[in-house]
């Protein structure tokens, strides 16, 4: 489990292909990371594998290469980072799996006085999840719906914190992003949807 808010942002230093899947090792200033600890990596929730001095090893496999933009990663790939969540952290973001839905494709990003206004398309099977003023992730960063301005269409907006200490400071258009969707309204849609339908 993890909250959404970015503690470190990491650099791809090496891209390879293994047994274990496509294999990445990550440069950041962790310390005291363990073999089989959990590391959100751009909000995909990922395994470290080899930990060590200035960075670590993890491993993404098939079905999440399918989900997430990481078998487009090269080597200088900027990464936004957060580790599991410990019993008795503050939760200053919101419930955050690390289980990546789909991936969103930026369609415009302007400023607005002190704001940062990006529009990203969702997948289809996205959009009934949003509620403006809600919660969502995107690539790992805990956001609150902004606006739904037309259909398929989730606007964010960024404060300078955000966009200066995570990577969302650098998206541009037709950039593809992680989505997750808020946790609550994925279980409230799979509980209520054979009801919905049997009416």
């Amino acid at each position: 489990m993890f909250t959404g808010l970015i503690d470190d942002v990491g650099v791809v230093e090496r891209v390879e292909r293994t047994e274990a899947g496509r294999e990445l090792r990550i440069a950041s200033r962790y310390t005291g990371l363990a073999t089989g600890e959990s590391v959100a990596v751009n909000g995909a929730c990922l395994t470290v594998r080899e930990p060590g001095p200035g960075g670590f090893t993890v491993a993404a496999i098939v079905t999440t290469l399918d989900r997430t933009t990481i078998g487009s990663w090269d080597v200088g790939r900027r990464v936004n980072l957060e580790r599991a969540l410990r019993l008795g952290d503050r939760l200053g973001g919101h419930m955050v799996q690390g289980h990546v839905d789909g991936v969103a494709v930026v369609e415009r990003v302007q400023r607005r006085d002190d704001a940062l206004l990006v529009d990203v398309r969702l997948p289809d099977d996205l959009e009934s999840l949003m509620v403006p003023h809600g919660s969502v992730t995107i690539d790992g960063v805990s956001l609150t719906v902004n606006a739904l301005p037309s259909p398929g269409i989730l606007q964010l907006s960024l404060i300078e914190y955000t966009w200066t200490h995570t990577t969302l400071g650098t998206l541009r258009a037709g950039d593809g992003v992680h989505v997750e969707a808020d946790l609550i309204g994925k279980y409230v849609r799979q509980l209520v949807t054979p009801y919905a339908a049997a009416r």
